[in-house]
């Protein structure tokens, strides 16, 4: 992979989520993907982490398909993306929650970085947005405040379980310890 790569993944991100915002907010999403790679670059991934973390919606939430990934980037970092990726959006919102939970406790390595990286950007945005709309930003997503604290708690105990080196402890405790500066409490669904 080369710096030229990323930079041709930006350019894909780009234009798959043209027109697109973050949640209830008028940031373009493509600030989220950026945001991820740049989490994962700060934690010393790879190049193939960093270029999936930036593509990690595209085939969830745009056109972008897995094989046009594969022909502009290769098999590798479109298993990486698709792995990332929740596999049915028809189901409900507690089903997919908890499929990523049981699949993280034995994805590879490589999809657990992208996923933190993803959602620690989530709840930094999260975070801020509680700052400026209070209780009332939780109107935003599909599922109430203590189904966000149940979910957020669970993916710090997944990612907990598996620390096995760098660059994921570091990583891993980062998004514990902040989502229990958010949320407090252990949360219970």
């Amino acid at each position: 992979m080369s710096e030229g790569t990323i930079f041709k993944a930006i350019q894909c991100a780009v234009l798959a989520h043209s027109g697109q915002f973050r949640k209830g907010t008028r940031i373009p999403y493509i600030i989220h993907p950026l945001r991820v790679a740049e989490i994962l670059i700060e934690y010393d991934c790879s190049d193939e982490v960093v270029i999936a973390g930036i593509l990690h919606d595209t085939i969830e939430d745009t056109v972008i398909t897995v094989d046009d990934i594969v022909r502009s980037f290769g098999e590798k970092i479109a298993e990486l993306v698709e792995h990332a990726s929740e596999p049915d959006k028809s189901n409900t919102w507690e089903n997919r929650k908890r499929h990523t939970i049981e699949y993280l406790k034995d994805a590879p390595m490589d999809v657990l970085f992208i996923t933190c990286a993803d959602k620690l950007d989530n709840l930094r945005s999260i975070q801020k947005d509680y700052t400026h709309a209070g209780e009332s930003l939780w109107s935003r997503f599909n599922r109430p405040k203590d189904y966000q604290q149940w979910y957020y708690q669970a993916l710090a105990d997944v990612f907990m379980s598996r620390i096995d080196s760098e660059p994921g402890a570091l990583l891993f405790h980062v998004f514990k310890h902040e989502v229990g500066d958010f949320f407090g409490k252990e949360g219970k669904l």
